[in-house]
């Protein structure tokens, strides 16, 4: 009975799929638009998440019936399908709805690729990945356009891609060396003592006293000379600069005499501030942001900064037992001013409720080089005498603690840079006198690799996250990609590499000759400028796409011929350039 029930079955089945079968054609049109005229909906299927099932369990839909395309035969089987697709992409995440801000929080989570893939499931999850909300904060993430708001731009997506393009575009310029290259000079400063850097803000002291600024954002190079104030006792010559120093806000220039003047870079030439020492100066420090100079002369250091209401004082005076040698504030630090100062083999914590604190001293390892973070301190010692078994290291404070993080290095050179403050994240690059560039993990004590390319001792070294810039006593600058380990080029000039500096689009070096007042500088002693090879140079490298066109453009045609004075080689041209 059983068998013979189902075979029954079967047979039933079969005559109705033939009976379905012959009237497809023919009768197919009036059976599907029989449930739309009463009311109800076609059933989904499996497109629709379910079995099929009759049209009054689902309700009414009263939109439905008007929205559904009028064909005849296949037209009707493709607008059914169209119907269910929409239906699919009017859900949102799967079977349930969700509000759009909380799918706007879940999509915060995904990187750039993922949004891609999911702006091709739907047409409402499209409208949810392209949203701005996630674009923009994708652009912040990255470290694109931080100064923006959400409001500036009205495609943040094509924004995006844009800065990544360019990024790329700079990069292969970097590799290539695609870009203009200025000399930065001052013939009347005689000759270059020292130079600084902020934000592509150059300042450069002279043996005439002088101070000049260059702003290499806009190229102007017709900036203002920052002129000291004179004393009615300064009789006679000028005083050399020893030291230079600019941030945002603010330049300092320190003089062989003691003095130091500060100036506002929003106010004019005219100083803002000067102060005395007694003695020779040997460091000057300068805030990476805010208003505060630290001076180190003789056994005294001294900081200064304006109080409330804008008049300067002296802020702190710490008292210690050697001459400093380095001299750096720290920087983002809130209330008080912290300085790190090294003095010979003594390394100093100076903070106003502990002013003597001592990080490290060991007698016979002299501190060579020093620079400091937010929160840590680095510094190379050399050992010699009765310590010749212990090698040249770079030491790694805590400035919180006090306590020593790291020893890296075993070397017979001593370490004559170190920049800890502009390397990345858990990163230190160093120079020797060995005539080696190392990059240091600081997770681990190996350095990751070791660059040779110098004739003489690194003089200054700079790092970001794929190439590494170094400068040698010899006037040689490198440009090396740290990844594959590799120089990409490099440049040489007369005098040794005592500064450089890089952001994302330019190269700032400075060569500065180590003798100050060289034999035949000067035909007499009167003259108003020095010799060309005594002089010392600043070169300005820029490689954004912005600036190609001018790669080809000689210095001599790219500066101004205002000036009638023929020491300065701005030899004016009979015919404009353009038209040679």
């Amino acid at each position: 009975m059983a068998a013979g029930s189902a075979e029954l079955e079967l047979e039933l089945f079969r005559r109705r799929w033939r009976e379905e079968l012959a009237g497809a054609g023919a009768g197919g049109k009036r059976r599907r638009r029989e449930p739309a005229a009463g009311g109800g909906s076609p059933a989904r299927g499996p497109l629709g998440g379910g079995s099929p099932a009759p049209a009054a369990r689902r309700g009414p839909q009263p939109g439905r019936a008007a929205a559904e395309p009028a064909g005849d035969g296949g037209d009707d089987l493709l607008g059914q399908l169209i119907r269910d697709l929409n239906e699919i992409n009017e859900v949102p995440f799967f079977d349930i709805q969700l509000p759009y801000e909380l799918a706007l929080k879940i999509f915060q989570y995904l990187d750039k690729a993922e949004l891609g893939r999911c702006a091709q499931v739907s047409r409402t999850w499209k409208a949810l990945a392209e949203d701005e909300v996630l674009w923009y904060r994708l652009c912040q993430q990255e470290g694109y356009l931080l100064d923006n708001s959400i409001s500036d731009r009205s495609c943040w997506k094509v924004a995006l891609k844009d800065c990544r393009a360019k990024e790329r575009t700079l990069r292969t310029n970097w590799k290539n060396r695609i870009g203009a290259v200025s000399q930065l000079q001052y013939e009347l400063g005689k000759i270059l003592c020292d130079v600084h850097s902020c934000d592509g803000v150059v300042i450069a002291g002279y043996t005439s006293g002088e101070v000049r600024l260059w702003d290499t954002r806009t190229w102007d190079y017709t900036a203002p000379i920052l002129e000291p104030v004179h004393g009615p006792d300064d009789a006679g010559p000028p005083p050399h600069v020893s030291f230079v120093r600019i941030n945002s806000s603010l330049a300092a220039a320190a003089y062989e005499d003691g003095t130091v003047s500060v100036w506002s870079l929003m106010v004019g030439r005219e100083p803002i501030h000067r102060y005395q020492h007694n003695q020779r100066i040997q460091a000057l420090a300068l805030g990476s942001e805010g208003a505060a100079v630290a001076t180190a002369s003789g056994f005294e250091v001294k900081v200064e900064s304006p109080n409330d209401k804008g008049f300067w004082q002296t802020t702190e005076t710490f008292e210690i037992q050697k001459l400093v040698n380095f001299l750096n504030l720290v920087p983002d630090v809130t209330g008080s001013l912290v300085a790190v100062a090294a003095a010979e083999d003594v390394v100093y914590l100076l903070k106003s409720e502990d002013p003597g604190k001592v990080l490290h001293s060991v007698y016979g390892q002299p501190v060579t080089c020093l620079d400091v973070s937010a929160n840590e301190a680095a510094f190379g010692v050399k050992s010699f005498g009765w310590l010749l078994n212990e090698p040249n290291q770079i030491l790694l404070y805590n400035l919180e603690t006090s306590q020593c993080l790291k020893k890296l290095g075993n070397s017979l050179g001593d370490f004559t840079c170190v920049n800890l403050q502009d390397s990345p994240p858990n990163m230190l690059v160093t120079g020797n006198k060995d005539r080696r560039v190392r990059v240091y993990d600081l997770r681990q004590s190996e350095s990751l690799c070791s660059l040779y390319s110098h004739h003489l001792g690194v003089s200054a070294v700079q790092m970001d996250d794929w190439k590494v810039v170094s400068g040698g006593e010899e006037g040689l600058v490198c440009v090396w990609d740290q990844r594959m380990g590799t120089k990409l080029w490099e440049m040489h000039a007369r005098h040794p590499v005592r500064y450089l500096w890089f952001n994302s689009h330019s190269l700032i070096t400075a060569n500065i000759p180590d003798e100050k007042t060289p034999r035949g500088a000067s035909i007499m002693d009167d003259d108003l400028t020095a010799h060309r090879k005594h002089r010392g140079i600043i070169y300005a490298y820029e490689f954004s796409a912005e600036q190609l066109a001018v790669e080809s453009v000689l210095p001599i045609c790219r500066s101004s011929y205002d000036e009638v004075t023929g020491y300065n080689y701005n030899i004016g041209l009979a015919v404009p350039y353009d038209n040679i």
